[in-house]
């Protein structure tokens, strides 16, 4: 049997790596190409993989580099992009490797693989500040939150993608919640407690992935919302309390106006039941994930936390912007967190 050829960009990301390692359990019926920069982490993580992979290291920003893994691949799941924090904090970066990264690897699999299938692995970004309206739908209006400049990338390149001589498929991923990438970064104050969550775990976005090559018939063509569906939603509130609780911090009680009142994206997609239909992906609810964050923290590790609590939630609050902007007194940046009207107390 003649293996089908998959070429993954991106792979040492949270979802890339959960991708990688199902793609590994396929190794007889797959092909499989990684393309991802070069670096001691990308070495390190990609190093146990190199056996059963054609490792390709290059910057996807350079036409050239990228032009080599183009060529004679059947599927592409392309997943390489700068996410934020710090595509906010590095615009130019994040349009070289998500905008200008993602034309090459258009051009050059139009030019080397033009019957390939390429799946773009957008985000629920693009859907902007959904708080008033947490009901999402693939139609809805199109518009990154204001600074989001990862959620402008994902936009311009759907219609990179879409506008190609490529078969395509966009998949606009949920809020993806795995047991390791918990990385605390000022983001978390970003997202207003009242927002509607709906996660998905790297798993089961991976099995979405992989179970896509086969598909192809199904799925060109269109744009799906990636979600866990009715089993993984919950109010951003009740979430962070929870996992406050598993790792041993206690209350979630950080100043007044911590967190932001508006101008982040998240919500619950009503019509992500579509790919599901198609792809049977689905195993994981909010609960195994909860589930699955507990079983991996140390004992030891929670009684410390436990300890240092009061210490650890005051740090963390120095990372909020919005009380940033409150003491400084940045009227933009207020404007951005809360909106025309300001809040009166910081504490």
């Amino acid at each position: 049997m003649t293996k089908k050829r998959v070429l993954l960009t991106g792979a040492t990301g949270t979802v890339g790596v959960a991708i990688l390692k199902q793609l590994i359990e396929k190794k007889d019926e797959y092909d499989i190409t990684i393309f991802d920069l070069e670096t001691k982490s990308t070495k390190r993580k990609l190093k146990k993989y190199a056996k059963d992979t054609n490792i390709i290291y290059g910057d996807i920003s350079k036409y050239e580099q990228i032009e080599k893994a183009c060529k004679n691949q059947d599927t592409v799941m392309h997943l390489a992009a700068i996410i934020p924090p710090l595509a906010d904090k590095k615009p130019g970066l994040a349009k070289r490797v998500n905008i200008d990264g993602s034309k090459n690897l258009i051009a050059g699999l139009e030019k080397h693989s033009p019957n390939a299938f390429l799946i773009y692995a957008s985000s629920i970004s693009v859907y902007g500040d959904r708080l008033e309206n947490p009901e999402i739908r693939i139609n809805d209006t199109l518009q990154a939150s204001d600074g989001d400049y990862y959620g402008i990338t994902k936009i311009e390149v759907e219609n990179e993608v879409q506008n190609s001589d490529l078969d395509w498929s966009i998949f606009r991923l949920t809020a993806i919640m795995g047991v390791k990438n918990h990385k605390i970064s000022p983001l978390m104050f970003h997202q207003p407690l009242n927002t509607k969550l709906e996660i998905a775990t790297p798993e089961d976005t991976a099995r979405a992935f992989i179970h896509a090559i086969e598909k192809r018939a199904e799925l060109k063509g269109r744009i799906f919302n990636l979600g866990g569906g009715s089993r993984c939603r919950i109010v951003y509130n009740s979430f962070l309390s929870k996992m406050f609780n598993i790792y041993g911090l206690g209350k979630l009680n950080f100043p007044k106006n911590a967190f932001a009142q508006r101008n982040f994206h998240c919500g619950y997609y009503m019509d992500g039941d579509e790919l599901e239909n198609i792809l049977h992906f689905r195993r994981d609810s909010i609960e195994t994930y909860f589930t699955q964050v507990k079983n991996a923290i140390p004992k030891v590790q929670r009684f410390f936390t436990q300890i240092c609590a009061p210490l650890i939630k005051y740090r963390l609050s120095q990372l909020s912007d919005p009380l940033k902007a409150l003491h400084k007194n940045n009227l933009a940046m207020i404007q951005r967190y809360f909106g025309k009207i300001f809040p009166k107390d910081v504490t």
